[in-house]
């Protein structure tokens, strides 16, 4: 499989390429396009309680597509549901922790389990996990594009949950409020966790949670009533 990323980093499209026969596993609504002998099958993956766990804790379709190519090969291109980057990740029998909805696109031998990676308190933002292990090829998205940070042994890293995408499943992490009770009442900022190293951390630079709170006093309110 090879995969090239266009248009990065704001409207990010991946194009797979297959090799005869070669399947890839994506969220549902990630395809925008493919070859038209790729057959698609939607099923879920690893049994109803799995996908189950997938839905609810990762944040994750309850059903995955796979696109299959055919005898010749063929390509699909996906892309995610937010304007951000997307990263290609080569798995080699690690582990990968994944913020909910940054999932998008995976070789079958890539196997994904919903994980309550740390608890979350104080927060509506939340920081349920999916937790990536295996061999092959996967593909995270962001909101905004991505910055890489890579830790040293022992170093910590601080980072808003929001704008969290994916950190190596070796590193250790503790969820933090941001100063005090007041601070994280009234400084705008929420959850924060930090990360030690050694390992890599995936950040995205805008946060959803920030858009919905920017939309959401923008939405027309209809006029009041007197009910006498």
């Amino acid at each position: 499989m090879d995969i090239e990323i266009v248009h990065r980093p704001s409207y990010s499209l991946a194009i797979a390429k297959l090799t005869p026969n070669e399947r890839i596993r994506a969220e549902a609504g990630a395809m925008v396009s493919m070859s038209g002998d790729v057959q698609i099958e939607t099923k879920a993956e690893g049994g109803f309680l799995k996908s189950l766990g997938r839905a609810v804790l990762g944040g994750e379709s309850f059903f995955q597509n796979f696109f299959v190519a055919s005898a010749v090969g063929g390509e699909v291109t996906l892309a995610p549901e937010l304007p951000g980057d997307i990263a290609v990740i080569e798995m080699s029998g690690e582990k990968l922790m994944i913020q909910a909805g940054s999932y998008m696109a995976s070789e079958s031998s890539v196997e994904l389990t919903a994980k309550v990676s740390v608890k979350a308190f104080m927060s509506a933002e939340g920081i349920s996990m999916l937790e990536a292990s295996g061999t092959g090829t996967l593909l995270v998205s962001s909101y905004g594009a991505i910055f890489e940070k890579t830790l040293g042994a022992g170093e910590k890293y601080i980072v808003d949950t929001s704008h969290l995408v994916a950190f190596d499943g070796t590193m250790a992490v503790q969820p933090k409020t941001v100063g005090g009770m007041k601070s994280t009442l009234f400084s705008g900022e929420g959850l924060v966790v930090e990360l030690t190293g050694p390992g890599k951390i995936y950040i995205q630079t805008r946060s959803p949670q920030a858009l919905i709170n920017w939309i959401i006093p923008q939405i027309p309110r209809p006029p009041t009533t007197n009910n006498r």
